[in-house]
């Protein structure tokens, strides 16, 4: 008898609305139908039913009802769903009657996926996909999260991971004949080259998951440079409110300043960050600036700015994406020149206080955000956890392409480690499937 507890939540958006979804899975999905709405209704088809209390002496609405027989269902269990008028009252009265049922409880958090992921309706690749189409508020985003909900990227990891269970299964049946004459010789041979080429595609995959990651996250671009150069005005114009405080003092900007902005139609975080300089007496300066350093390193679109009036002209260690030359309604069209020949960097030159040359540094930042999210929608990985189960792969299978023709174990375990990882992405790890492999393709005479 199956004693797990049947959930149930309002699947549907909160507050007022036309209509709000009642979902429930479990094993007591029916009864809930039965005490509300009568009896069940053909599977898979909605009907128009009549809504009362469990007394049967409240009339709670009218609506749809749906039964969806287990396994056959989103979760793999048996469901139900209600349809009713979407209004916080009715909605509250049907919950507050499905609590009263027996086995009934509110389900939590992500709960519905967990257990579709749990009867294998879902991996976890698809699981988390489905969380990153929920919060998607861009088209590129939706892109890359429907790519991973639609089982698109989890097919990747599957042939990938298919590829090893021919390797691994055929080094490991190459180890019974190891005493044959050149068996194990042969055997790396032929599996070396594969291990080469799977490895190539992996780091093509990880190449492209940094920008996947930005994407999904939303990018983030830092506007960083010597101290007094305008960088807080920049901000405050390119956002269109005075989001950063401005002054004629160096340095009073002490920490990062974030504000949200759509370029390109895209949700992108913009900071302003402390002016960097070679030297600060003043401990909650270096602190800024010590910040400061830390946003360039991880910033997806960095922008170094300077001024026609500040002699500082140092870059970063890491080169700017765009370099912005600000003040320029001040006259000195020689330093500028000098400037340019100098940094060797397509200056965009801008005046944040009167708006000279902004409508073109937001055409450069629309083309960069545009060519970041473009090559990101076909990513496989987009999480950190996928990166590091993949970086893992690739270091177990470089070490199986050292070994030689006399360590054919540890290339069977390099291997089986590397497959390890890969299958921890999607949460599918089958044994069988591996011992099917290995009797149906490389047993002799049975």
């Amino acid at each position: 008898m199956n004693t797990r507890p049947t959930i149930f939540a309002v699947s549907s958006g909160a507050g007022r609305a036309g209509i709000a979804v009642v979902r429930l899975s479990g094993p007591a999905a029916h009864l809930a139908i039965e005490l509300l709405a009568g009896k069940l209704p053909p599977v898979r088809l909605a009907t128009y039913r009549t809504f009362h209390s469990i007394s049967g002496e409240v009339l709670i609405d009218q609506g749809l009802v749906f039964w969806f027989a287990g396994p056959q269902s989103v979760t793999g269990e048996d469901v139900a769903e209600f349809h009713v008028h979407g209004s916080p009252a009715v909605v509250g009265l049907l919950l507050s009657e499905l609590g009263l049922i027996p086995g009934l409880k509110l389900a939590q958090a992500g709960e519905f996926s967990k257990r579709a992921f749990e009867n294998g309706k879902m991996d976890l690749v698809e699981v988390e996909g489905l969380a990153d189409l929920l919060a998607a508020e861009s088209e590129p985003q939706r892109r890359l999260a429907i790519r991973q909900f639609s089982g698109e990227a989890s097919a990747v990891y599957q042939e990938w991971r298919a590829q090893l269970l021919d390797i691994l299964a055929y080094v490991e049946a190459s180890i019974d004949f190891a005493d044959e004459a050149d068996v194990a010789a042969e055997a790396i041979e032929k599996i070396k080259p594969r291990l080469i080429v799977l490895v190539a595609s992996l780091q093509e995959a990880m190449d492209k998951s940094l920008r996947a990651s930005a994407v999904r996250r939303g990018l983030r671009i830092v506007i960083a440079g010597p101290p007094n150069v305008g960088k807080s005005s920049l901000l405050n114009g390119l956002v269109g409110r005075k989001a950063a405080i401005v002054s004629e003092i160096a340095g009073t900007t002490r920490d990062v300043i974030e504000a949200p902005i759509l370029i390109a139609g895209l949700p992108v975080s913009l900071s302003d960050t402390a002016g960097l300089r070679s030297h600060a007496d003043d401990p909650i300066e270096r602190e800024g600036m010590a910040r400061s350093l830390s946003e360039v390193e991880s910033a997806d679109i960095l922008v170094w700015v300077l001024a026609r009036d500040v002699a500082e002209m140092a870059l970063p260690l890491r080169k700017p994406d765009l370099v912005v030359m600000n003040k320029c309604d001040l006259q000195d069209e020689e330093s500028i020149q000098g400037r340019n020949e100098t940094l060797d960097l397509v200056v965009v030159e801008v005046s944040a206080r009167d708006g000279t040359g902004m409508q073109s540094l937001r055409q450069q930042l629309e083309s960069m955000v545009l060519q970041h999210s473009s090559c990101a929608t076909d990513a496989v990985m987009v999480r950190e956890r996928h990166r590091t189960a993949v970086s893992e792969s690739i270091r177990y299978l470089n070490d199986a392409h050292k070994h030689d023709g006399h360590e054919l174990e540890l290339v069977a375990e390099d291997v089986r480690k590397a497959m390890t990882s890969l299958a921890s992405i999607t949460g599918r790890v089958n044994v069988e499937e591996f011992l099917g492999r290995i009797f149906q393709e490389f047993c002799v005479g049975k």
